[in-house]
């Protein structure tokens, strides 16, 4: 994770996002991209308003600026590259605009709480950047972790499929320390004659996960649940044990793809009651890659 763009609009929820950007490991340096987005009403509205809405875009402009200022100041020190871009135009569609354009490795912005009701009407820039970003996505959402007395816990969703092992990889490239609590997290459809089976191949495979993120995680722990919905199982097993993050694998999608986007990976964005990070930047290259190879071989 070289390029970052942190969306930010100055709410207690993007200074959320911030804050936990500034405390990821950097070992390496991380450009981080500032990004403002001011919405600019549509053009009937501009016309009837007239001067008034300039006036109220050159504050948002002032406003942007004052924040990027405090952001400055939460990374004083880090081996980080910060830039401040200030953009004009709807809020979702710039930040996967500018995401694109700069070649980012994550998204990371700022959802609108975490109560049931928020949850189910999940803000519509998270929604959308989530969904239309062809990188890697992070939504955060409070779950009192900067005030907490223990460790950041994150769960990280795991079977033996592309999408997951991808996640995986991505996940231990980040150099974490002693600091979080690792958990991988099977999860398997309740019921059946093979049920023992299917457990006891499970928890193989995640245990050999959690042994590749032990190489640069210290505490890392091999969790599974049966569950007649995945998607429920993991958002239960994320409330019981009070988790911050939950990371998913998800392939890059096509325009209709993101319509139909993984029904446990929706479900789980929507439902969560945690920080929901999605990960796609292995699975790009690797869909690169076999392209690559394929263009060459038949060239």
């Amino acid at each position: 994770m070289k390029k970052v763009l942190l969306a930010t609009d100055g709410s207690p929820h993007a200074d959320d996002a911030t804050w936990f950007l500034a405390h990821l490991p950097h070992e390496d340096q991380v450009e981080i991209t500032v990004l403002s987005v001011l919405h600019v009403p549509t053009a009937g509205s501009v016309s009837s308003l007239g001067d008034w809405v300039q006036t109220i875009l050159e504050r948002e402009r002032e406003r942007a600026v004052d924040t990027f200022a405090k952001i400055e100041l939460m990374f004083d020190g880090a081996n980080v590259k910060l830039q401040h871009v200030i953009e004009e135009g709807h809020v979702a569609e710039t930040i996967v605009a500018i995401a694109k354009r700069e070649k980012s490795d994550l998204v990371l912005l700022g959802a609108r709480g975490h109560s049931v009701v928020e949850r189910l009407m999940l803000g519509s820039t998270s929604d959308y950047v989530a969904t239309h970003a062809n990188c890697s996505v992070l939504v955060i959402r409070p779950t009192g972790i900067r005030k907490a007395n223990h460790p950041i816990r994150i769960a990280i969703a795991y079977e033996e499929t592309g999408p997951a092992e991808a996640a995986l990889q991505e996940i231990a490239e980040v150099r974490w320390g002693a600091e979080p609590d690792l958990r991988v997290v099977s999860a398997l459809f309740l019921g059946g004659l093979d049920e023992s089976d299917r457990r006891q191949s499970a928890e193989r495979a995640a245990n050999k996960a959690a042994d590749r993120l032990r190489r640069t995680a210290a505490h890392v722990h091999v969790e599974s649940i049966l569950h007649d919905h995945i998607g429920e199982g993991l958002v239960c097993y994320l409330e019981e044990n009070k988790c911050d993050i939950v990371v998913l694998g998800e392939t890059p999608r096509t325009r209709l793809g993101r319509i139909l986007m993984g029904s446990t990976t929706r479900f789980v964005l929507r439902h969560a009651p945690c920080s929901v990070w999605i990960t796609r930047n292995r699975m790009l290259q690797g869909i690169q890659k076999k392209t690559l190879a394929t263009e060459t071989a038949s060239s």
